[in-house]
């Protein structure tokens, strides 16, 4: 099954040809900036699963940390992946189309969650990330 995404105005377009794993949502502070949300909902790529199917020349990327940073459409600002190193670690789940085949397994940083974030479901919730 391969798994396709892309950004809100359509100019970018991936493909991964893996299942997706580690799905989390993150809710700390720099994950709510980043995702412009309550946080973030990402999974994570095998190694060389992921390529960019249409439109990589629209892309910025962002250092948010030294090694680690964000890929995002130029155009509509939609942030698609995380890099590590270089290259995509993961991706977004609200970039995918339809079914990712996965679910948050865990809610992480939820001890500064902002204050108007009501968490839902069953994932189990840390208070930081655990070990």
């Amino acid at each position: 099954m391969t798994i396709t995404g892309g950004c809100f105005c359509g100019r970018v377009r991936y493909e991964v040809a893996a299942p997706l794993f580690n799905a989390r949502s993150c809710h700390c502070s720099r994950c709510r900036k980043a995702f412009s949300g309550a946080g973030s909902a990402y999974a994570e790529v095998v190694p060389g699963s992921f390529s960019w199917a249409v439109g990589e020349e629209s892309l910025r990327r962002y250092e948010s940390a030294p090694g680690w940073g964000l890929c995002f459409c130029g155009t509509c600002g939609t942030t698609l992946c995380g890099l590590h190193q270089g290259a995509v670690h993961g991706v977004t789940l609200g970039s995918i189309d339809g079914d990712p085949g996965i679910e948050i397994a865990m809610h992480i940083f939820v001890g500064s969650k902002a204050p108007w974030d009501h968490i839902g479901g069953t994932a189990p919730q840390f208070d930081e990330m655990p070990e």
